[in-house]
């Protein structure tokens, strides 16, 4: 007998999303603003356009929705150089807009996450231009790093480090002081150690939450805080560093202090949401205790990772050793076993991810060769980047903890790896070192509907142009059509919801397998992915919930193709 997954209508559950540990298990969809949906035809995406398809995001079965930057900003780097942290950008719309976004979120059982950037601001920030004005010896100068260059004239940089889009980490200023910024030269990095730039944080804090924002997603979380003294490199291949050892400006651990303060501030809000006897007041239920921090902190290990969601620090960080894995059964359960050893001790949830606004789709991803890194320039096969995406994707939402999905996924979406060179706006591409800068590839604005002159993004153009025959991919073409990717993950969040062995958790059995076959129980549940490039037999361990792929059944047996994943229940 041959299965294939059935489309499941998503059940709502109030009853999870009320929970105040509601972010241990949960399923949070990333929304990169400017691409998801255009509510006034100027070709960009904003705040409206996303409140006007919050039902789809209910429907789809998420629980939250984490909404990259939208405040005020020049956009030299998409919004991750802030101008100001309490206004919203005009291109996304105001703050009036941001509040109806959030009321309507909670009225459909969603909650509210928003970025964060406190490593550093826009070199617009009222803080840098007055610092700027006022010359060397202002009070401002020391909220960021200004110091005298090298040489006998200050000509040089005072230390070797690299920004990580390319060349030196220092801009010099016409009276002769240069400043870091580990980023653009229009992010200028703050000082951490000035306790003004603390309070001012704190604050922020204090005004979205009392916007209802349901957390905050840390960018750049690990770099808060640099080795004392600012010392050089001294030669060492900083990129390198990255990957195997602490470097001076990333993971000191001086920035956990930060985090627990910042811990503090949340837990105030938690105990003044509760009202009598643990109860919440009428319409408040997103806040009751449920407030949190994710980490974007980029650490050698899972195990340095881990420090960050220590239990009076934040509550969850990102997996990115999970995302960097290739589609292979020994190297993902390496990754999955150290995860969750990393993080039992700390009684933090695991996070599981595999794409993001910054690195290229899975669906491309897994397209291509293992080992190009998370930013590729090539199609590669995408009819196997698809059948690998999908059997990925059943993986991630098997294991115990949290999951993160990037908008368009769940249709699929492969990276536009073809875009010409003119309508490119990732700053790292115009850099010509440091990051490969082709993040441009997965933003491109996705499709809604099979025709129009943006594919339902908006009633005009987008700001990076879609690929003919992206309607094919749209949800309007995908829905209610059976084995299409948005049924699959539709179904899946169904099921995740409803099956009581999936969710949160802290391990895994694993089930003796063939090579290339990764299998693992939850309870009743069973998942059992293909990794290798052939079909192989394998018991049939009771009913079939869901399979990625067509699978066949007979006499106690399935046979499971190459880069297919199958759920089944034992009970």
């Amino acid at each position: 007998m041959s299965q294939q997954h059935s489309a499941i209508a998503p059940a709502p559950n109030p009853a999870k999303a009320k929970r105040s540990d509601w972010w241990r298990d949960a399923v949070i969809y990333q929304v990169y603003p400017r691409s998801f949906a255009d509510s006034n035809g100027d070709g960009m995406g904003d705040l409206e356009g996303v409140r006007s398809r919050l039902p789809y995001l209910r429907d789809l079965g998420v629980d939250a929705v984490w909404l990259s930057p939208f405040y005020a900003s020049p956009q030299a780097d998409a919004g991750y150089d802030v101008a100001d942290y309490r206004a919203v950008d005009p291109m996304f719309g105001n703050l009036l807009d941001a509040d109806a976004l959030i009321r309507d979120a909670h009225g459909l059982d969603l909650r509210i996450i928003v970025d964060l950037v406190p490593n550093h601001s826009s070199d617009q920030h009222e803080w840098f231009k007055r610092a700027l004005a006022e010359g060397p010896g202002s009070p401002l100068r020391d909220r960021y790093h200004f110091r005298p260059g090298k040489g006998e004239n200050g000509e040089l940089p005072p230390n070797d480090w690299e920004s990580i889009f390319g060349g030196p980490a220092w801009t010099r200023v016409p009276d002769g002081e240069w400043y870091l910024h580990l980023f653009a030269p229009e992010q200028p990095d703050f000082n951490w150690e000035h306790p003004a730039v603390g309070d001012e944080f704190r604050s922020i804090l204090r005004f979205w939450l009392d916007m209802g924002v349901d957390g905050f997603r840390i960018d750049v979380a690990h770099g808060l805080v640099k080795a004392e003294g600012l010392p050089d490199l001294g030669g060492a291949d900083q990129l390198k560093l990255l990957g195997n050892d602490v470097m001076p400006f990333f993971d000191q651990d001086g920035v956990h202090e930060i985090y627990r303060q910042w811990r503090h501030v949340l837990d105030e809000y938690a105990e003044n949401d509760m009202g009598p006897e643990g109860s919440s007041e009428e319409g408040r239920w997103w806040a009751t205790g449920g407030r949190i921090f994710v980490a974007e902190a980029w650490t050698p290990t899972v195990e340095r990772t881990a420090n960050y969601v220590r239990p009076d620090e934040l509550h969850q960080a990102f997996n990115f050793q999970y995302l960097s894995t290739a589609w292979d059964a020994k190297e993902l359960r390496t990754v999955v076993d150290r995860t969750l050893e990393a993080m039992r001790p700390v009684g933090a949830p695991a996070t599981w991810v595999l794409s993001n606004h910054d690195v290229t789709r899975h669906a491309t991803r897994f397209a291509n060769p293992p080992g190009l890194g998370t930013q590729i320039r090539t199609a590669g096969d995408r009819e196997l980047g698809l059948r690998r995406a999908r059997a990925a994707t059943l993986v991630m939402l098997a294991l115990p903890g949290s999951a993160y999905v990037y908008q368009g996924e769940e249709l699929g979406l492969p990276d536009v790896v073809d875009l010409p060179d003119e309508v490119r706006q990732d700053p790292a591409y115009f850099r010509g070192a440091g990051q490969d800068g082709f993040r441009d590839g997965c933003r491109v604005p996705i499709p809604w509907t099979r025709e129009g002159s943006s594919y339902g993004f908006g009633g005009g153009g987008s700001w990076l142009p879609q690929p003919a025959g992206w309607g094919e991919l749209s949800v309007e073409a995908q829905s209610g059509e059976a084995g299409s990717t948005l049924e699959l993950y539709r179904a899946a969040l169904h099921l995740r919801r409803t099956c009581s062995d999936l969710g949160a958790g802290e391990s895994v059995e694993w089930l003796r397998a063939a090579d290339g076959v990764l299998a693992f129980r939850r309870g009743e549940f069973v998942c059992v992915a293909n990794t290798g490039g052939e079909s192989v037999t394998i018991p049939a361990y009771g009913r079939v919930l869901l399979a990625s792929g067509e699978i066949t059944e007979a006499d106690g047996e399935a046979k499971l193709p190459a880069d297919t994943t199958v759920w089944w229940t034992t009970a």
